[in-house]
């Protein structure tokens, strides 16, 4: 199966769960699904629950290794610095994402984690993948939350 859609499955069940609908998946040298997961923040009470760091984690017991070299980190929104930085802990050697992310993304945008001269491992990195369907569910679910949060407040007055 295309990780991208794995990690778009993820991120629409994060929606689901009433999470911010990010997926992400990590694929060993061969494209075979180590891990798999969505966000978790709010559920776990956990800001450092991203899709990523989960998949990351998750990948690394599976390996039994600290390390993943030779894998792919595919999710569905560029990730933001903290997530950037795991995946170069990590020793990632691609990251794919789908979204752009000009407010909170560290790959291309905001603290561009891999051109900083501390970062020890650049990953390769394709960013655009499925763009426009993974940046209308971001959207989607941030319209209906402006609009919930609206409604919320309509009788209060």
């Amino acid at each position: 199966m295309d990780p991208i859609k794995i990690a778009l499955e993820e991120a629409r069940a994060a929606a689901g769960r009433g999470e911010v609908p990010v997926g992400a998946v990590v694929t060993d040298g061969r494209g075979r699904v180590l891990a798999r997961a969505g966000n978790r923040t709010e559920e776990l009470r956990d800001a450092s629950a991203h899709a990523e760091m989960l998949a990351l984690r998750a990948a690394a017991r599976a390996r039994g290794e600290p390390r993943l070299p030779g894998c792919t980190l595919t999710v569905t929104l560029e990730p933001c610095p903290m997530c950037a930085q795991a995946a170069s802990f990590f020793r990632i050697a691609r990251v794919v994402f789908g979204a752009y992310d000009p407010k909170g993304g560290g790959v291309d945008h905001g603290a561009r984690v891999y051109a900083a001269a501390s970062c020890h491992h650049v990953p390769e990195v394709v960013g655009g993948v499925r763009e426009g369907e993974c940046g209308a569910l971001l959207r989607t679910f941030f319209a209906a939350l402006r609009r919930d949060g609206a409604n919320c407040g309509a009788g209060a007055a």
